[in-house]
């Protein structure tokens, strides 16, 4: 990634630094577990995926970076939670022990929670916003992530009854577990200007849908073609845990080709704004072209 990605990288993990919980003996591991899981290592491509879509309308500011930070906790809750043994009993996660490894798993469930609840907490506490974009992110959110969004991608992908039997279904199940926060990552950095018209919050939600469906597609791809090193995850997960992926249903070449008409699906949808999409639209390439 450039130089932009890096800088602002830096500035999510001094916020994320900020906002969490120092260490105390009074909770025991709760608030090492949350730096734990929230400080070692991660692309940040959904908090950076939020900045990106601020300075597509005008300029990302203190409240895009609050934000963005508040959309990594909810991200990290939902690793935490996926990796437990009851979910998809992943050891692995970010190239070190998943957060029920290091500490325990009721210490792990808890981390989650706790994270969730902060990060709510997080965006009420953005003084700048109107009380109308306010309410309208954390509604976004809360939608994004619940029983209509990431829940509930996670709740079919888990039931080894429900088999898709189509593309439709598979794009469903995804665009739930995987691209519901990718999507509410880049509306609410686009809110958080203020600016925002409708045709542009269109726009950027038509591209959002599109990227976060090839953002899996490429995870789906990684696993069969990558390494666990690479990765800082167990290569072949997926194929033991016999999840439905886009690879086991469509096939390897077919899954890069879906992803691929995705991914300049989602340039199309830029093709109303200027050359302050250009982020946005390098960090859309670095999704489908990474190697981890």
């Amino acid at each position: 990634m450039n130089e932009y990605f890096e800088n602002h990288r830096k500035s999510i993990n001094n916020k994320l630094d900020e906002l969490l919980p120092k260490s105390s003996q009074k909770v025991g591991n709760l608030f090492s577990a949350m730096r734990y899981s929230m400080l070692n290592g991660g692309k940040r491509i959904r908090p950076l995926l939020c900045i990106a879509a601020a300075d597509s309308i005008s300029s990302s500011n203190e409240a895009t970076v609050v934000a963005a930070s508040a959309i990594e906790m909810m991200h990290v809750y939902s690793l935490i939670h996926d990796d437990l043994p009851s979910m998809d009993n992943d050891d692995l996660r970010r190239g070190i022990a998943s957060c029920h490894i290091k500490y325990n798993e009721a210490t792990a469930i808890l981390a989650g929670d706790a994270l969730q609840a902060l990060a709510f907490e997080t965006l009420s506490n953005i003084k700048s916003l109107s009380y109308e974009n306010h309410l309208k992110i954390i509604k976004i959110l809360s939608n994004n992530i619940g029983c209509s969004g990431m829940v509930k991608g996670q709740a079919l992908d888990l039931d080894t009854t429900y088999k898709p039997s189509s593309r439709e279904e598979l794009d469903e199940m995804h665009r739930c577990k995987t691209g519901a926060l990718i999507e509410a990552s880049v509306l609410i950095g686009a809110i958080t200007t203020q600016e925002m018209t409708d045709s542009q919050e269109f726009a950027l939600k038509n591209f959002a849908q599109k990227i976060g469906l090839a953002f899996q597609i490429k995870d789906d791809v990684l696993d069969v073609e990558s390494s666990t090193e690479a990765m800082g995850k167990l290569k072949g997960s997926d194929a033991h845990n016999k999840k439905c992926t886009y690879t086991s249903i469509l096939g390897l070449d077919k899954s890069k080709d879906i992803a691929s008409k995705l991914y300049s699906e989602s340039i199309e949808s830029l093709s109303g704004f200027d050359e302050r999409a250009s982020e946005l639209k390098e960090l859309a390439k670095f999704i489908i072209s990474r190697a981890y």
